[in-house]
């Protein structure tokens, strides 16, 4: 009965999904404010029904219910009880209903916790949120049941695909729909305030935190996801630009420049059409991702999908809802008066370059990404990899780089280009000194030599925002803005240093003999059998020396009978300057067994500054809506 639970719980979120978009539209048309007061219990009942749904989903993972299709076909009674809990969303029933889930438990906070916005432009968003939701929940009753039953029910199920057995999922899928969804909250807040005719500073305070907390998830999402495959794939690589690495880097660049926009509208009254356009844009590229993820037209280990019946349908909703938002962008733009205006050489112009540039690297990564797929469909088979996405966003993404130090040390409205210089000369200086040192110590490419002279830029241009400042009073949302811009510098850092200096070896190891890895010397020490609590394998016993340090490291190949797999399982020391990074292969006819070996310099500065960034984004979200909860005190009490 718990799936018939379950399915009823989904119909029942449905239909209020239904009632709340219905109630919200007459309460609006007709000024009925009766109706208007039942959107936000309706809402909050929305979200419980939803959630409810997906934790009987997990509850029939969790005991292995081979009578129900999606556990067969994702499950094994075998499997460790984390991947049974995590597998209830790793495939694509399960994934869509956890993102509906989200959506809907999103929907019921914003009507629990929203008090800032005038009534009308609430129930408009609540309204537009639920009309997402509802797509939704038409695709997962009519194309994709998560509770279908299987008659009769077969002895065990046929397991998780092996790459998804890992503790990242169940952080990564979570964590980047909680992003996903925060951007469709920030789009239902457009949507409402188009609506009403009510852009303004108001309808920004009140997105921001629902902006800042989608992107911090998605930065968290993102990072994690890049560490997940770069030790899981054992193909020594952070980023792939796979096309669904893409789909979760867009919707990351537009909710960026959103960020800033909302943050510009709130405090400034300014780009009010650009916040407005920029909500529309991000949600665009987060229905893209789900379109891209789960319509069968790639071939990922990210992808579930393979039924093209399922990617029409959710091409048609994102035909709907996009095609939708941008005719009432066009009908109601010219209603959104253009709001304080500000000179070229200020803080709201540095602003606007970034969202320019964080603009044109999305058209780069969205063409590079659709490219490909368009030409399929004609006929043409084509490969767009990572020289073309190197090549191309490269150097857009180090000038948007200089143009995010700078930022930072304008003025609001109006600044001094010479007084900018005068403030710069520290970021300048500290570039400069490290151009000069990578021109006498190392040899490297232009890429990642202007990569690591601007980290050093950015890292200084970073904390300039604090000097002179007494500290105790700084505002918590500055020292978020200066941790954020400092983790970009660290991660950049970390990208331009690995690709500058990383080294591999590729060798068929015998026993005994040493091999040299960047400082390391590696020495095979022997192979023996290895049994998981749903694997079997051979795990190799390496010795690695640098200096008087000696450390073991164990990498596995991996066999999997449910469903049947073979998968590389490295093995990765981590020192302060780098990573060695062991993979081990297959033998040959002489005993020797095949090593991989990378020594990876700072490679570990990439994630680090995906956490300072996420970091910096918490601590804002917390800054902000600390003074604001502060000013409604003080309102109330006056």
């Amino acid at each position: 009965m718990t799936a018939e639970a379950g399915l009823a719980a989904l119909w029942l979120a449905a239909a209020l999904a239904a009632l709340q978009l219905v109630t919200a539209a007459i309460g609006l048309a007709r000024k009925r404010a009766d109706v208007v007061a039942a959107v936000r219990p309706i809402a909050i009942v929305q979200g419980g029904a939803v959630a409810l749904a997906l934790a009987l989903l997990i509850a029939l993972f969790l005991a292995s219910d081979m009578s129900v299709k999606l556990v067969v076909e994702n499950s094994h009674s075998a499997k460790p009880w984390l991947y049974k809990f995590a597998g209830a969303w790793g495939n694509h029933e399960g994934s869509m209903l956890l993102w509906v889930a989200i959506l809907g438990l999103a929907g019921g906070a914003v009507a629990v916790l929203e008090r800032r916005l005038a009534e009308p432009t609430l129930i408009a968003t609540l309204g537009a949120q639920a009309a997402i939701a509802l797509g939704f929940y038409a695709f997962l009753l009519f194309s994709s049941n998560p509770f279908a039953r299987v008659d009769p029910a077969p002895a065990d199920g046929m397991g998780l695909n092996p790459l998804l057995q890992d503790p990242g999922l169940a952080f990564h899928p979570p964590t980047l729909y909680i992003g996903y969804v925060g951007i469709s909250v920030a789009f239902s807040f457009a949507v409402g305030a188009l609506i009403t005719r009510d852009v303004g500073p108001a309808f920004a305070r009140a997105m921001r935190p629902w902006v800042l907390g989608a992107w911090i998830f998605l930065t968290l999402g993102i990072t994690a996801g890049s560490y997940w495959a770069y030790y899981e794939l054992g193909w020594g690589g952070w980023w792939f630009w796979d096309p669904v690495e893409n789909a979760s880097l867009m919707p990351w660049l537009a909710a960026t420049a959103l960020l800033h926009s909302v943050t510009v509208l709130a405090t400034r009254d300014g780009l009010r059409a650009w916040t407005v356009m920029l909500a529309v844009v991000a949600f665009s590229m987060s229905m893209l991702g789900t379109f891209l993820v789960r319509s069968g037209i790639l071939t990922s280990v990210h992808a579930f999908a393979v039924d093209p019946e399922r990617g029409a349908f959710i091409l048609a909703l994102l035909a709907i809802y996009i095609g939708g938002a941008l005719a009432l962008f066009a009908a109601r733009i010219g209603t959104v008066r253009a709001g304080t205006t500000f000179e070229l050489v200020s803080r709201e112009g540095a602003l606007v370059l970034n969202n320019l540039l964080l603009t044109v690297i999305l058209g780069i990564v969205l063409i590079g990404t659709l490219y490909p797929i368009v030409a399929a469909s004609m006929g043409v088979q084509l490969s767009i990899g990572a020289p073309f996405f190197d090549k191309a966003a490269g150097p857009i993404a180090l000038a948007l780089v200089a143009a995010m130090a700078v930022g930072p040390l304008l003025r609001w409205r109006r600044d001094d280009a010479g007084a900018l210089i005068s403030r710069s000369t520290w970021p300048i200086a500290a570039a400069a000194f490290t151009a000069a040192g990578l021109v006498v110590f190392a040899s490297i490419g232009l890429l990642p030599f202007a990569g690591i002279a601007l980290a050093a830029g950015l890292a200084v241009a970073s904390v300039v925002p604090l000097w002179g400042r007494n500290l105790r009073r700084t505002p918590l949302f500055t020292y978020g803005m200066v941790v954020s811009h400092l983790g970009i510098a660290v991660s950049l850092a970390g990208i331009a240093a690995s690709s500058a200096f990383t080294t591999e070896t590729l060798v068929a190891a015998q026993p005994g003999v040493a091999v040299r890895a960047g400082p390391f010397s590696v020495v095979l020490d022997g192979i023996k059998p290895v049994i998981g609590e749903n694997w079997s394998g051979l795990e190799a016993r390496l010795t690695a020396t640098r200096g008087d340090e000696t450390i073991v490291l164990r990498p596995q190949s991996r066999f999997f009978a449910d469903p049947p797999t073979s998968t590389n399982e490295s093995a990765i020391e981590t020192e302060w300057d780098g990573q060695l990074y062991t993979v081990l292969g297959q033998p040959d006819a002489q005993g020797r067994w095949q090593l991989r070996l990378w020594w990876k310099p700072f490679v570990t500065l990439i994630w680090l500054g995906g956490a300072l960034i996420a970091l910096g984004g918490l601590l804002a979200l917390v800054g902000r809506v600390r003074r604001e909860n502060r000013a409604v005190a003080r309102a109330v009490w006056a």
